[in-house]
């Protein structure tokens, strides 16, 4: 696989990588994030292997990372139509104003204005929500982002960690209303967080919504750095910022760093590749504060995990869900299919059933 094997985003005719460059990193506002120098030479090194994704945030270095962007496609002109740029509203940036941020149509129009401002663009590709907002009607939301992608300020509608009932019923009233759609979902997912396997995924796969994770390498415990035999404190900054992995943790990094001996890759690229390859992932989030990581990242591309070692990581790592999921999955074919075998799968005979038959 390469930056190359676009893959659809949704229900959609938008072409992306399967991996997306994620520009958290870039800027130096929180103090461990990209130089401008650096934040640009990834996003060479990006392009050069034909990637075409960019994710950003108006939050993200409090808007130096979208200004690293703009830079860096306005030097560039028409380079700018061949690549396609995400970023996310939400956040407030503007301390006292109550209308700063979040999914009002105020606040939605002013954000994307200072969004386009520091992009140098006039339009964006993908306008992600970036949070959940229980107060402010779905309707509000979903008409004022309408109105941008008629305008022409946006081409597609993504939601990022909203929850799945919000999810769905904001898709059911834009497709109602025949509003833009929502076309994918950003999501937390990784060896060590898999419960959106639960509600968001299946919705996702459900209503024909791409899903982009985040965080493939849960703040770095998945990277290499860890092991339950090392001993002493992780040198980098970025540790001391997101803490360290529990016992629990441990014992899938462990499995982990053992396929990555075995499949003689780097822990970064096992768990980079075995996220791209779940089901329902369309293109995963990567990112980087340096080249060498990023070129660490990029090798997933080129590994292939086998069924066994797929097996090993997906048992070690295997998510405790809210209900009725275990139910759903377990329970409910008994139920329904009695002892018969249906789309190739047996279930066994209800004690209920048992219990109530006069055959037995």
């Amino acid at each position: 696989m390469s930056l190359t094997s676009y893959v659809t985003l949704g229900r959609s005719g938008l072409r992306i990588s399967p991996f997306t460059l994620g520009t958290m990193t870039f800027g130096e506002d929180h103090g461990w994030g990209s130089s401008p120098e650096e934040a640009r030479n990834i996003l060479s090194a990006y392009l050069d292997r034909g990637g075409n994704a960019i994710d950003t945030a108006n939050i993200y270095t409090n808007g130096h990372s979208e200004k690293i962007i703009g830079d860096y496609f306005a030097d560039r002109g028409a380079l700018r139509d061949r690549v396609v740029i995400g970023t996310k509203f939400f956040a407030n940036l503007y301390a006292n104003d109550p209308n700063g941020g979040g999914p009002g149509r105020k606040a939605i129009v002013q954000q994307l204005e200072n969004s386009l401002r520091r992009l140098r663009t006039d339009y964006v590709d993908i306008y992600w929500l970036h949070n959940f907002d229980p107060t402010t009607p779905a309707e509000e939301t979903l008409r004022a982002l309408d109105d941008l992608v008629r305008d022409g300020k946006v081409r597609y509608v993504g939601f990022s960690d909203v929850p799945a009932w919000a999810t769905a019923e904001a898709a059911t009233v834009a497709r109602m209303r025949g509003w833009a759609p929502i076309i994918a979902l950003q999501l937390e997912y990784s060896l060590l967080e898999r419960t959106s396997e639960g509600e968001l995924i299946p919705m996702a796969q459900a209503m024909g919504m791409g899903v982009m994770p985040w965080g493939p390498l849960k703040s770095g415990f998945l990277s290499g750095k860890y092991a339950s035999s090392a001993t002493g404190p992780v040198d980098t900054t970025r540790a001391q910022l997101v803490g360290a992995p529990s016992e629990a943790d441990y014992v899938v990094i462990d499995a982990l760093n053992a396929v990555a001996r075995e499949a003689d890759a780097s822990p970064a690229a096992v768990a980079l590749a075995w996220v791209q390859g779940r089901p329902g992932v369309t293109s995963t989030l990567v990112g980087a504060r340096r080249m060498d990581q990023f070129e660490a990242n990029l090798r997933a591309l080129d590994l292939t995990l086998t069924d066994a070692q797929r097996t090993t990581l997906d048992e070690v790592s295997a998510p405790a869900l809210n209900f009725p999921a275990v139910n759903n999955r377990t329970l409910a074919p008994m139920l329904q299919f009695a002892g018969a075998t249906v789309d190739g799968r047996p279930s066994v005979v209800s004690p209920l059933l048992r219990a109530n038959d006069a055959r037995y």
